[in-house]
């Protein structure tokens, strides 16, 4: 059964709520925060020493309806790294409104998250593209949004961020380099690839003149997700680092046989799903290294005033 649409925004004490419930049922403190897209949930396994909770026992939290996200939030350390993965994550098109969808970002901020990495399966617009290929989110285009359907709409909460969030630099430059380094060292050249995403509200798949004009407008891949979350997460002052896999082509000619369907998604999603995992468990211990290296320079800073 699908939710009701709710209009109403969890406030700062309802997050913080369930964030207190959470940091009391588990030692783990993260630091990194992972939501996994459809059939990408893989990447939750990796996580040692883990506490997991289903969606419909956490205070406050919404509920997963789509086939190929688990539903669970899972906490655990990731090549030395404190995380919390969520298993599926939640869309518009379930009848929750953008508040809701965007609601795990605040909670993660207030359990301690300070770098974001977000997954989704998409389908290509770029001509260029592949199925099968990963590409490194480096801009993202919000048709909800610019419509007015946005998570920030509404009272401001200063204790989250400011009323009017900078979102020309939402994606960190320095984490999509780290993924393009890590991809090259893993032999995944052929298939990284860099994009703008755009975020439509779905459950329908494209039509051809809808494809047609989202790409005139700059976008490469198109899905129904992680735009949202990644506004929450940047006016939260988090990190963002996202990955669309590209699990179909866009159909953009009327002459096309092919047709755009779920479970296409998920069996390119699972034939690819351990090289996305490999390059964002590569990512998180290079991370670790990259912070412990910076705590190195200044500490022999230090030393030698």
């Amino acid at each position: 059964m699908f939710p009701q649409a709710d209009q109403s925004s969890d406030t700062y004490e309802d997050c913080k709520a369930t964030a207190d419930w959470l940091l009391a049922q588990s030692a783990v403190r993260p630091s990194v925060g992972i939501v996994c897209g459809s059939g990408l949930g893989g990447l939750a396994a990796a996580l040692k020493d883990q506490v997991a909770f289903d969606y419909k026992d956490v205070p406050n939290f919404p509920q997963s309806t789509v086939h190929g996200h688990a539903g669970r939030l899972v906490f655990g350390t990731l090549r030395g790294r404190s995380c919390v993965c969520m298993q599926g994550r939640f869309h518009l098109y379930e009848g929750y409104s953008v508040q809701k969808v965007t609601l795990p970002m605040r909670i993660f901020k207030l359990l301690g998250v300070d770098t974001v990495i977000l997954t989704n399966a998409a389908g290509a617009l770029n001509q260029d593209f592949k199925v099968g290929d990963i590409m490194i989110l480096k801009d993202h285009i919000n048709l909800p949004g610019l419509s007015g359907n946005h998570p920030l709409v509404g009272l401001n909460d200063e204790r989250f961020g400011v009323r009017f969030p900078c979102m020309s630099d939402a994606y960190e430059r320095e984490l999509q380099q780290l993924a393009l380094d890590v991809g090259q060292e893993l032999g995944f050249g052929d298939f990284l690839k860099e994009g703008v995403y755009s975020v439509l509200g779905g459950p329908s798949f494209e039509t051809v003149a809808e494809s047609r004009m989202l790409a005139k407008l700059g976008a490469d891949a198109v899905g129904m997700s992680t735009v949202h979350e990644v506004t929450v997460a940047r006016h939260c002052g988090m990190r963002v680092f996202a990955l669309s896999l590209i699990t179909n082509r866009a159909v953009m000619d009327y002459d096309s046989p092919e047709k755009a369907n779920h479970e296409e998604v998920l069996v390119v999603a699972k034939q690819r799903a351990e090289q996305v995992e490999r390059l964002i468990c590569t990512m998180v211990a290079r991370m670790e290294r990259r912070h412990n290296n910076n705590d190195d320079d200044d500490h022999d800073d230090h030393h030698d005033d």
